[in-house]
Parts: C-alpha cells; structure tokens; sequence
C-alpha cells in the first residue's frame, strides 16, 4: 500500500508539471532565452520558494509572461549578457515589497499600487504584445510576411487552445496552452513544416548552459544601470498578480497564507526565485495560476507535489533531446496561442478595473489610465544621464507618480 501511495504522489506531482509545461517553455522560446534552463530554473525557483515559506504553500513557480516583451527588447539593445544582469535585480522589486508588506501590512501595497495604475499595466503588457502575435501567426519566421500554410496552422491552434478553454474538462480544462501546441504541431507535421534536424544533432544529455552558450542565449550575466532600469520596473505587474494568486489558493486550500507564513514571505521566495533564475540564464518566475486550478481539481494541497514536479523539471532540463523537440514546433504554432494568450492578459487588466468598481468617469482615473496606456502601448523611452527608462516599465512609474501626485484617492 505504501508503494502505491508514493506511485500515486509521483504521478500526481508529475501532473502539476504537465499543468505548467506549455506556458513555461513558451517564455524563453519566444524571447531567445533557452527552454531546457527554464525548465532547470522554474523547478529550482520553487524549491527556494518552498524553503523560504517554510514548505507551507502549494505553488509552482514558472517563466513570467510579463517579461516578455522587456527580455525581447533587452536581448537586442542590451545583449545576452546585460538583460540576465537585469533581470536578476529584477527580484529586488519583490523584496522592495515584502518589506513594505511586512511592516504596513497588504494595505501598504495597496497604497502605491492601486486598481488603477496595477489595471492599466497589465493591459499594457498584452497590448503591446499584440503586433508580435499576429506576425507570427502569419509567418513562419515571425515577420508578418503572409504564408497560407502558416495561418492555417495558428488558426487550429488558436481555436484548439478556445475549444478548451470553453469546453475542456477536469485536467483538460487545465492545459489549453499545451493544448493548442499539440494539435497545431501535429498538423505541422501532416503538412511537412517541421524540421527534426536540431533532434537529430541534439545529445541525450547535456548540460544545458554549456549548449546554450553555444547557441547564444546564455551568457554569463553583466550589470549594466540602463538594462536594469529598463526592466526592473516592469516587476509591479507579476507582483500584484502574486498576491492574487496566494489569495487564490488560499481559498483553494482554506488556510490563510496571507497571514502564515505571510505575504511578506510569499512575495520574498517569489523574488529571490527570480533572481536565482535570472543570474542562472532563465527567466523570471511567477506564480502560476494554472496549477492552483490543478490543485482545485484534483485536492492535492499537499505541498510535497510541488518538490516533486520541481525535482522533474531540474531532472528534465538536462535531457537534450527534449530542448530540441521544443525548438522545433513551428512559429505559427506559437502565434496562434499568443493572440489568445496576450488577448487575455489585456482582458484581465480591465477585468482588474471592473471587479474592483473603479470609476472611469473620474477625470482623476480617467488621466492615470490614458497616460499609462499611451506611454506603454507608444513605447516611449527617457535617458536620464546613464540610465534609460522605457515601455511597460517608464508607464509603471508614471502611474503611481501619477497616483500619488493627482488629487483625490481611489477607494
């Protein structure tokens, strides 16, 4: 009985990577980072995760959407080496934040970081995405040059991804991203668009930073002020969705982990992890909601399924073949899952305004959210001396400058 007990935990835990895996390895393949070190960093983040909340919330720890756009735009202003510098201080803005939590409590966070500046951010950052997901989505080297095949191919992936989303159930219902990868990689296949060429060259084992520094998406990290300011900002968007997130399986579980081991905790393992990840090559981590949802599903609170798929991913990221199969799945596979998944992102962004009544009649909301919006969406950046400030991150900034300056208070 105990066999088959520690079996059931084993496939179980092995599930909430599964959960997880599409969106996980879609981050670094769209930013030029390597697949097989977020896989190593993603189960490494949630093991310092764990130990830095005392074991005590099931959560799993992956690539960060937010950053997606920041990572691509640092790869090629600021190189390889500059943008993992960056993004390892980017895990000093949840520090920033677990201790304005530990001494003011949620509300200290609140104070700065209101509905209405956090609501306009997070459209940004599907927004802004949205050109890059419709040219992959018609491409098959993402530059918007249109090819019949290629839309096809994102079109049966993106409805795939919708038919399970609306329609899946128990644990399909939990992977429409994986989903929609599947099929839209089948029919590459059928339609003879996908090259195994990096399979066949791949090892069955590699150590993936000695792989990747040959490839050139991984180097060893530099700090440079400019790449740091640019993405550093760009945290207040993942760290507010951090706290609805340990809110969320909270309620999931029925234990308050607001209160233990406390969300200056959660937010500190949540950073750290993303700066583990950042100066090891991947990039940053989130908590990810998709596994919350597993955990639902299948009542599997125990915090010892998260360790199992952590020790899976770490496991896996060392198995070259596997890397090579991801770098093989087509651009519009991709680009029809992203038009729903930045879709979403924007859509949560206003759902962020709806859900906590925000009047946009105000002219006080009305200013915050427009400037924001054009600042991040219009891309706009200012050099002050050495340090370059820009997109998601410059239209961050503004709002809570703006919050704080303009008078009147959202309540």
């Amino acid at each position: 009985m105990t066999e088959v007990a520690g079996f059931k935990k084993l496939i179980l835990g092995v599930q909430m990577l599964f959960v997880a895996f599409g969106a996980l390895v879609l981050v670094p393949l769209l930013t030029g980072l390597d697949p097989s070190i977020a896989l190593f960093t993603a189960g490494l983040g949630t093991l310092v995760f764990q130990f830095i909340t005392k074991s005590k919330v099931p959560v799993f720890l992956a690539s960060s959407f937010a950053f997606i756009a920041p990572i691509q735009y640092g790869m090629k202003n600021f190189g390889v080496s500059k943008t993992l510098g960056a993004l390892f201080f980017t895990g000093f803005a949840y520090v920033i934040f677990s201790l304005l939590v530990k001494k003011g409590g949620v509300k200290a966070i609140e104070k700065y970081l209101p509905p209405i500046v956090t609501g306009p951010v997070i459209m940004v950052i599907g927004l802004k995405l949205a050109p890059v997901a419709v040219n992959m989505a018609k491409s098959f080297d993402g530059s918007g040059n249109m090819d019949g095949k290629a839309v096809i191919i994102s079109l049966v992936s993106l409805i795939t991804a919708i038919l399970v989303v609306m329609y899946g159930k128990r644990v399909l219902s939990l992977i429409p991203i994986l989903s929609g990868i599947v099929v839209g990689y089948i029919l590459s296949l059928i339609l003879g668009v996908v090259s195994f060429e990096p399979v066949s060259q791949a090892k069955w084992f590699m150590i993936p930073w000695i792989e990747a520094m040959k490839s050139g998406s991984f180097a060893m990290p530099t700090f440079d002020l400019a790449a740091i300011m640019f993405i550093l900002p760009v945290a207040i968007a993942p760290a507010i969705e951090h706290v609805g997130d340990v809110l969320a399986i909270s309620s999931v579980t029925g234990k308050n982990y607001i209160q233990d081991p406390g969300l200056h905790r959660t937010l500190l393992g949540d950073g750290i992890a993303t700066s583990v990840a950042g100066i090891l090559g991947g990039p940053p981590n989130t908590t990810y909601s998709e596994v919350t949802g597993a955990v639902a599903l299948t009542k599997a609170t125990d915090v010892v399924y998260m360790r199992i798929a952590a020790i899976t991913a770490i496991v896996l990221a060392f198995f070259g073949k596997l890397g090579a199969i991801l770098k093989t799945i087509p651009v519009p596979v991709m680009g029809g899952i992203l038009i729903l998944l930045f879709g979403m992102i924007a859509a949560i962004g206003i759902g962020s305004l709806v859900r906590n009544k925000v009047d946009m009649a105000k002219s006080r909301n009305l200013v915050i959210a427009s400037v924001v919006l054009v600042i991040g969406i219009g891309d706009m950046v200012i050099s002050i001396w050495k340090v370059t400030l820009g997109g998601i991150g410059l239209a961050g900034l503004v709002g809570i400058i703006l919050n704080i300056i303009l008078p009147g208070v959202e309540k």
